[in-house]
């Protein structure tokens, strides 16, 4: 079982940056992938980033060259630094992880962008 937690969602203007955090409860975190999808009113769920226990790391092409994900193994914490961001960021976004074929997420924190 794993249960995942975000946290630093908020308001902030176009342009401005957040940092989001995902802590994850149980055993196994340095061992399983794990990523930020979103999802925007009236939009389906979508890939943010993806970071495998390696450190592989996969962006969607909406966010590439502004968000960077990483993880902290030793505090099963992952995090997701968005810079630059635009109105079109504004979504909830969620921390995902995949562990022994099952899916587990997050309840999602909002992300407004707006002046």
């Amino acid at each position: 079982q794993v249960q995942l937690a975000e946290s630093g969602g908020g308001l902030v203007q176009p342009g401005g940056s957040l940092r989001l955090s995902c802590a994850a409860s149980g055993r196994f975190f340095s061992i399983y992938p794990m990523g930020w999808y979103r999802q925007a009113p009236g939009k389906q769920r979508e890939l943010v980033a993806t970071m495998t226990s390696g450190g592989s790391k996969i962006y969607g092409d909406a966010v590439k060259g502004r968000f960077t994900i990483s993880r902290d193994n030793a505090k099963n914490e992952m995090y997701l630094q968005m810079n630059s961001l635009k109105p079109e960021d504004t979504a909830v976004y969620y921390c995902h992880a995949v562990l022994s074929g099952s899916d587990y997420w997050g309840q999602g924190t909002q992300v407004t962008v707006s002046s």
